[in-house]
């Protein structure tokens, strides 16, 4: 009885995977890398933001109604959701060095195929093609 085919890799095209030049290599390292630097100072500004806030909070919470105290945790809320995508973002970036140490920078995880140079242009830690990605999001 012949095994089913995985789902996967049975519409997969055969793609010889083009090496990059070390010069292309170190660019778009180095554009990664500084993209890490500016999401850790965000992300290290944000957290100091959030803790200075929270003593604000502490200090000057003396009289409030039930609402103050509900747009507070709102507020605290959106701040740590706001610091929690920051460290999302710093994760894709260093996914993608890794990634680039590997060899599969630039080509879909899911089917193999390159990722279009316009999106890793627009989103450089992309780790799906613009097909792939929206078949995802339709899930």
């Amino acid at each position: 009885m012949a095994k089913p085919a995985d789902t996967r890799t049975a519409g997969r095209k055969a793609v010889a995977k083009a090496t990059r030049s070390t010069a292309e290599t170190e660019k778009i390292r180095a554009a990664l890398a500084a993209r890490r630097d500016e999401l850790r100072a965000e992300y290290d500004q944000t957290l100091s933001e959030i803790t200075e806030l929270q003593r604000e909070r502490l200090t000057d919470s003396a009289g409030d109604d039930q609402a103050d105290t509900g747009t507070k945790t709102l507020e605290r809320e959106q701040e740590i959701s706001l610091a929690n995508s920051i460290l999302e973002r710093i994760t894709q970036v260093e996914r993608a060095l890794e990634r680039l140490d590997e060899g599969g920078y630039g080509w879909c995880e899911r089917c193999g195929n390159p990722i279009p140079v316009e999106r890793l242009a627009a989103f450089p830690s992309a780790t799906q093609c613009v097909t792939c990605k929206q078949l995802e999001e339709r899930r």
